[in-house]
This record gives C-alpha cells, structure tokens and sequence, in this order.
C-alpha cells in the first residue's frame, strides 16, 4: 500500500511516538481500575457475595481475585462502617478517573508536534520534488490536477493515516488490554466471541476494497475538476470573448456532478462498515448474555463479575470500530497517497554527478557537438526528435541569433543550455568541460534568461527585480531597474518599488513587465544571456524602450537571442537559421542576404508587411 510510505516519517517523532504509548496505557490501566470499581461497590450494596473467613494461597486467577477483593471489602466494612465503604469506592472512582483522563489528555499534548510536521514535511518533499522535475514533466499534465495532489490529496493523507496513527497508538492498547481482562474473567465466554470475529473481518475487508477503488475514482476526479478550474481562470478573456460561458459552466458542472455521484458511493460504503461492527459485536454481546446468563444461574460464575464482563466487553466497542473507521480511512487515504508518490517518484531525468565541478568562470567558448533531441512521451513509442546533429560554437562576448519559422527547434535549442533538458545525443560544452560533468546551480548561476513570457511573482517591483539574488540593496535594485528603462514607470508608482505588482504582474503592461525582466537579469549580471523571443509581444514604443535596454544589457556578454523580429538581430556576430530541426544556413546578415535562402525570404517577407 502506498500510504504505508507515509509512515516513514514516523523517525522524526520516535519521543513523541513513545511518550504517547506509554500515557495511553497508563490511561487504559487507570480506565480499567474505575470498571473494577464497580463490583466491590455491588457486592456491598446488594450483599451478593459472603467474605471467606480467611484468605486462600495466591494464585493469578479471577476468582481469587474476587475472593480477596470481598475479603478486603468486608474488613473494612467492619473497621469503618458502610457509609465509609461507599465513600472510599467513590473517591477511588474519581481519582482513576481523573488519572485516566489526565493521561488522555497528555497523550494528545505529546503527540500534536507530529500530527502537523508530518504533513509539513510531506508537503515540503513535494514542493521541492515539483521544482527539480524537469520541465517537460509538465508539458503533459495539468497544472490543476497537480496542485489537486499538492493540496487535497495531501490533506486526506493527513485525515487518514495521522488520525490513524493516533488511533493505533490508542485503540489497539484499549482492545488488547480489555481482551486481557476479559479472558483473565471468564477465558470461556471470551471464546464465544472470537468466533465470529473472522465474519466480521471478511465483509469489513469487502467494504475496504470497494471503498478504496471509489476513493481512486474520486481523487482522480477532483484532480481533473481542479484542472478545469484553472484552465478556466487562465483563459477568463478567451472564455467570454468567444461567449462560452454557458458552455465551460456545462463542462465543470458535468465533471463537479461526476466527481459528487463517485463520492455518495465513497461514503454509503464508508458509512456502512462502523453499523455493520456495531451489530457484529452485539451479536457476539447477545450471545455472552445468554450463555453467561446461564452460567450465573447455574453457580457457575458470580453474578457482579458477570456484570463486570459485559461492562468491559461493552467497552470494547468503541475502540473496535476505531479501528474499522482507521481501515476505512487509510483506504481512502491510500488512493491520496499512490497520486502523491506517483509525483514524488516521477524520474527526474536531470541528473547531476555525484563529482560535478563547479563552474567558476565562463572563459573561452561554447560547443554544440552534434546535438540531437527528441521527446518521447510514451516509451512504447517512437520518439519524436526536434533537433538533429546540431553543431554550433558560441565565442564568450559574441552575439549569435537564432531564426527560423515556429517549430524549427530554437527555443528547444536554447532550453538545453541551463540543463532544462538534456540532449538526447551529443553532448553541449562550456569551456571544454561538458555539461553534464558541471554543478547544476553554478551552471544557471552564469546563465540569465528573458523570455516572452516573463514570469513575475505576486510580490514588490523590488523582490521581483532581486529574485535572482540574494546578496543585494535597493540601490543595486535602482540601478539595474535603470538600465531596463522601468525606473521612469516605477517611480510613478503609489509606493514606488515597494508597490505590489498582483497575480503574475498583472497590473502592468507587457513592456512594463518585460522590463522588470530585463532589470532581474541585469541585478543578476550573469556571463551568458539568452534572450528568447523577447520583445515579440509588444507593440512599437514599448518595443522600442525595451529594445533599449536590451541593447545596454548585452554590452559584454555572449548572447544567444531567438528573434522572429529580424530587424532587432541585423548586428549579431553570426545568425544560425534553423528549419525544423537542423541548421540550414549561417552568416551574418549581409552574407545570408546574398544567399537568397530561407533567412532572405523571412526578411522580404516581413519587410513586405
């Protein structure tokens, strides 16, 4: 079962874990005192049992103990009198009570540390799984659904498997002391009982698989639930300017009802395994009446140690469905835990060796040699490559752009180079030294990256522009903000570079927020700078202001830029033209004009438009 995984954890609280062991047993030993309570307090009252004259030998058996406790009774009946008798057995009553409780309650104290750092780490060794996946993991699933695992999933875990382990660390010590007890009473009438119990397990076992295939059912579903959700949120404009409001609202509400019918089933089984126990046990409680009943009438057995058996058989109840509801919880939870672990053991394919060297420096040049790439979704299948025999040399200061039309490969190209994947064939060099012989970090420390699509994060202008340091201040903040050209707009801001910038920034423009990615990789001052489509999106001004500081944070630094936009590339050193998947031509831009290739007819054509 993959929910037993989540029992590893455990290590971390082992004092927790024993100080909780030990209270509950002093709780069920104190518990089991207030019951035994009970059949000195009949005997006096109802003078049911005389006092032997003299105690016999010892022996560990339940009807010495009967004798010695009416024996010790009746001596001190006659030393203090009956109303002192009912006095003391009442004031032992509370006093195991209270003793009871108190350890309870310090059995919940002790153990409340794991309960929340259990799921805190679970939740930690996902996040931390999630941001080294590679990037490709995520091309294939939903973003919903593995926040779904990340959130849901991991809350009925918690449900699950914590509220378990404080059970069995409870309900089992109640169950095997009150069986010790009642088979120490009567050996015979305990037997009767476990008779049944075999029945018992057999349809409780049916309810948990039928219960455990439904929860898989369901957890899948609101995976995909919570995936609609958020495919609907991203594209809240695409939804309403097309007018498929009505139509999305059909499509989450048919998946909300599908998610909601498997649930009823989760439940009407859940529920139906603690009834079912209930009567089980009743059924094997009818029985002892009867056939203790007998036993009483017979001579056979005491009349208040008769009563004191099925008070503690009557006991017995509780914690035994305790532990069907346990059952029935890591059932469902373990439908939660096979989707979490499928994340965590998902392959990171990225690898680093175990003697990766650091890279300090970025000095002399870097190789593509003969670079081959290909995604391969399913194993059963082909792959599909995307680039093949790519072999290219950058010079450090240089400047290479890379064109072709949508889908040659050239962002994929790019994307090899901080290690987002890893080629299929050949290998990528920097200084000699090839990629995957390099410390991951130190290699993305010499890297900086603006894209299109630039990521900003629900914080200040200020945190945004330092996200990629650690080690700075806010004039260094100013003045790479400076040279991106967003100092003019951040100024004019409420709270200046403390003004939070909303969900994904938002509430800037798309040049505004290209700019404060252009500042974050100027704060960051890396070696090499990869600028992947960046100014594609914006229209003439913005493009023109961002261009410009592009232009200033290229001064010095290698530079691979993936344009469509040739007329920001016509000065690159060299310009690599790619289709699909291989580099066709090149040259600098005068040398690819005069081949009148594929880079002329890209020219011609947008300077046509």
């Amino acid at each position: 079962m993959p929910v037993l995984r989540v029992f590893r954890y455990l290590k971390f609280y082992l004092w927790n874990i024993t100080a909780n062991l030990l209270f509950n047993m002093l709780a069920v030993v104190f518990n089991m005192f207030t019951f035994v309570m009970i059949v000195p307090f009949v005997e006096l009252l109802f003078g049911t049992a005389q006092p032997p004259a003299e105690l016999p030998p010892f022996s560990f058996d339940q009807h010495y103990l009967s004798l010695w406790l009416t024996y010790t009774l009746a001596h001190y009946k006659a030393l203090y009198g009956l109303w002192h008798c009912l006095v003391a057995i009442a004031g032992g009553y509370l006093l195991f009570s209270l003793l009871s409780n108190a350890c309870r309650y310090a059995a919940q104290f002790v153990i409340s540390p794991m309960r929340n750092g259990i799921t805190m780490r679970l939740r930690n060794d996902v996040y931390h799984h999630i941001t080294i996946l590679p990037v490709s993991y995520f091309n294939a699933r939903r973003r919903g659904d593995i926040i779904s695992r990340m959130s849901n999933d991991i809350a009925d875990i918690e449900w699950g498997v914590l509220t378990s382990v404080i059970s069995l660390g409870k309900d089992p010590i109640n169950i095997i002391f009150f069986s010790l007890a009642l088979g120490f009473i009567s050996l015979r009438l305990f037997l009767y009982f476990l008779i049944i119990l075999p029945l018992a397990v057999w349809l409780i076992g049916l309810i948990g698989k039928s219960l455990r295939r439904n929860s898989t059912k369901g957890q899948t579903k609101l995976g995909n639930l919570f995936a609609i959700l958020e495919e609907s949120l991203s594209g809240l404009r695409a939804i309403r300017s097309f007018n498929r409001e009505d139509d999305r609202e059909r499509y989450f509400a048919d998946a909300n009802d599908s998610y909601a019918r498997t649930m009823v089933r989760v439940a009407r089984r859940r529920e139906l395994s603690s009834p079912l126990s209930e009567v089980l046990i009743t059924l094997g409680l009818v029985f002892i009446l009867i056939l203790g009943g007998m036993a009483v009438l017979h001579g056979e057995l005491l009349s208040s140690v008769f009563i004191l058996f099925v008070i503690l058989f009557a006991r017995l109840i509780p914690p035994v469905q305790s532990i069907v509801r346990v059952y029935n919880n890591l059932q469902k939870a373990n439908a939660a835990a096979q989707r979490v672990f499928e994340l965590l053991d998902a392959d990171e394919t990225i690898y680093e060796a175990h003697d990766a060297a650091l890279l300090d420096t970025f000095a002399d040049n870097i190789e593509y040699r003969h670079v081959s790439f290909a995604y391969q979704t399913d194993p059963q299948s082909e792959p599909v490559y995307v680039l093949r025999d790519i072999c290219l040399t950058i010079p450090k200061g240089k400047t290479v752009a890379i064109v072709g039309p949508s889908g040659a490969g050239k962002t994929t190209l790019v994307d090899l180079l901080p290690r987002f994947y890893d080629c299929t064939q050949g290998e990528i060099l920097i200084d000699g030294t090839p990629l995957k012989s390099l410390n991951i970090n130190s290699l993305r420390a010499h890297i900086g990256l603006v894209s299109q699509n630039c990521i900003l994060f629900n914080d200040t202008v200020a945190n945004n522009i330092a996200f990629g340091r650690t080690d700075y201040s806010i004039d260094s903040v100013r003045r790479a903000a400076q040279v991106a050209h967003a100092d003019e707009f951040i100024t004019l801001m409420e709270q200046g570079y403390d003004t939070p910038i909303g969900d994904r920034g938002l509430n800037l423009s798309g040049g505004q927020r290209q700019r404060l990615s252009i500042a974050r990789a100027v704060l960051k001052d890396p070696p090499i700078l990869i600028l992947d489509e960046a100014t594609s999106a914006l229209d003439t001004e913005s493009e023109h202001a961002v261009q410009q500081a592009l232009n200033q944070l290229m001064q010095g630094r290698t530079c691979i830029v993936i344009a469509h936009r040739l007329s920001t590339i016509y000065h690159a050193d060299e310009i690599i033209v790619m289709d699909r998947g291989t580099i066709v031509e090149r040259g600098t831009h005068s040398q690819l004009i005069a081949l009148d290739g594929l880079y002329r007819r890209l020219v011609d054509m947008q300077s046509f438009r």
